[in-house]
C-alpha cells in the first residue's frame, strides 16, 4: 500500500469516532477526501459527502459507515465505579480488563475496566460471562462527585486499542467496522481523480453515520442525494480460523479477495457488472457470500430509498469482528477502491440498471 494512503489508514482507525460522536473522524476523513474532490458538505447529522464530477450522471453514491462500537456512561456509584451502557455491539465478556478512554466536553478521561482477580473468586461457582450492565469502569476517583467534575452520564466511551501491523500484509486494530470502508470510497476518488475527463457519472462518496445502531444515518444520506446506483462498503466476517462452522457461515479467507454478497438487496446487474466486466477485466480476485434476509449492512436500507437504488454489497474479509483485535489483509482492502473505480467508469451517461423481465 502506498506510504500516505497508510498513513491515512492508521489514523482513521486511531481516531475515536464513537456512534453519535464521529465528529473526529468524520473530520480526519473529509480532510483527505477533499484533496480528491469538486466539493464536500455534510447534512444535520454530520453525514459527510465529497462529490467529484459533479453536475455528471447518472449520480453514483459510495457508501460507509464512520462510527464504531463503544459503550456510554451509564451510572455512577456513591464509590465513583462507572456502569455503562452499550452502543453497538460490544462483546462485554471481551470488555473487562481493558484499558479506555471517556470521551468528554473537557477532553478525554482515561480508565480501565475493572476485573476481579481469579484468587478472589476461587472457589466460587463456574463463572458465566457478565452482562453488559455488571461491567465497571475504575478512573482512579475516590466518590461520585469526584467522577462527576471529569465525566457525565451520556459521554462515549472506546476501548484504547491501537492499528498495528502484525506480519507481512496483516493488519490488527479495533474498530476496521468500518473504517476500512470510509477508506475506500475516499481512495476510489484518488484513483478516478486523474481519471475524472473518463466519468461520466457524478461520484459521491460517503461517510454516514450511526450505522451501529439501527443503519441510521444511510437512511437519511440516500434519501437526500437520490442516487441512482450505490456500492456500499463494509467487512464481512472471515471463516478461516477454529471453531468457526463454514456449513452456516461460507468460506471466507483472508488474502483471497473482497467479497462480493448475492440476493436480496443486492442488485443483479449490479453484481454482474463489478463480477464480470470491472473484476474480471482488471484481474481482481473476488469471494462470494450468499444472503438470506438482510445483509447486516447499509445496503438493506439504501435499496429500498425512494422506491428503490440498485445496489451492490463489496465487503472485506475480517477476523474477530466487533473485538480490539480485528484482523485484515491490506492486499484484500487495496482492490476495493480499484473495483469500485473500475465500476464508476464502466457506467455511460444516463444508464439506469434494471432487472430485465
Amino acid at each position: 500500500m502506498r506510504s500516505q494512503s497508510l498513513t491515512f489508514l492508521e489514523t482513521l482507525v486511531n481516531t475515536p469516532s464513537p456512534v453519535g460522536h464521529e465528529t473526529r473522524g468524520l473530520r480526519v476523513w473529509m480532510d483527505y477526501a477533499g484533496t480528491y474532490a469538486d466539493e464536500t458538505f455534510s447534512d444535520a447529522y454530520g453525514n459527510c459527502v465529497a462529490v467529484l464530477n459533479k453536475g455528471g450522471g447518472p449520480r453514483l453514491m459510495l457508501a460507509a459507515h464512520a462510527d464504531e462500537i463503544a459503550m456510554s456512561v451509564n451510572f455512577i456509584t456513591a464509590e465513583g465505579f462507572i456502569h455503562v451502557r452499550r452502543t453497538g455491539g460490544i462483546d462485554p465478556a471481551i470488555t473487562k480488563a481493558q484499558r479506555v478512554t471517556i470521551h468528554t466536553r473537557q477532553g478525554p478521561v482515561l480508565g480501565v475496566v475493572g476485573n476481579v482477580a481469579p484468587h478472589l473468586t476461587r472457589g466460587d461457582s463456574e463463572p458465566k460471562a457478565p452482562k453488559i450492565h455488571e461491567l465497571f469502569i475504575d478512573i482512579g476517583v475516590a466518590s461520585k462527585d469526584a467522577a462527576l467534575k471529569l465525566v457525565r452520564i451520556g459521554d462515549p466511551i472506546t476501548l484504547n486499542d491501537r492499528f498495528e501491523m502484525l506480519r507481512g500484509d496483516l493488519a490488527v486494530a479495533r474498530a476496521f467496522d468500518n473504517r476500512i470502508g470510509t477508506f475506500a470510497v475516499a481512495e476510489t476518488l484518488r484513483l478516478l481523480k486523474p481519471l475524472v475527463k473518463k466519468l461520466n457519472v457524478e461520484v459521491c462518496a460517503v461517510a454516514n453515520v450511526q450505522e451501529e445502531v439501527g443503519l441510521l444515518g444511510a437512511r437519511q444520506i440516500a434519501y437526500s442525494l437520490n442516487p441512482e446506483t450505490a456500492l456500499v462498503v463494509d467487512v464481512t466476517h472471515a471463516t478461516d480460523y477454529p471453531t468457526v462452522d463454514q456449513r452456516a457461515h461460507g468460506d471466507i479467507k483472508l488474502g483471497s479477495g473482497p467479497a462480493l454478497t448475492h440476493g436480496g438487496c443486492n442488485h443483479p446487474a449490479v453484481i454482474q457488472r463489478l463480477e464480470d466486466d470491472v473484476a474480471a477485466k482488471k484481474k481482481i480476485p473476488l469471494q462470494h457470500e450468499a444472503m438470506s434476509a438482510t445483509s447486516g449492512t447499509d445496503t438493506d436500507v439504501i435499496f429500498w430509498t425512494r422506491g428503490g437504488i440498485p445496489s451492490g454489497l463489496i465487503s472485506l474479509p475480517n477476523r474477530y469482528m466487533h473485538s480490539p483485535v480485528e484482523m485484515v489483509n491490506l492486499k484484500d482492502l487495496e482492490f476495493i477502491p480499484e473495483l469500485m473505480a473500475g465500476f464508476a467508469l464502466s457506467i455511460a451517461k444516463g444508464e439506469k440498471f434494471k432487472v430485465v423481465i
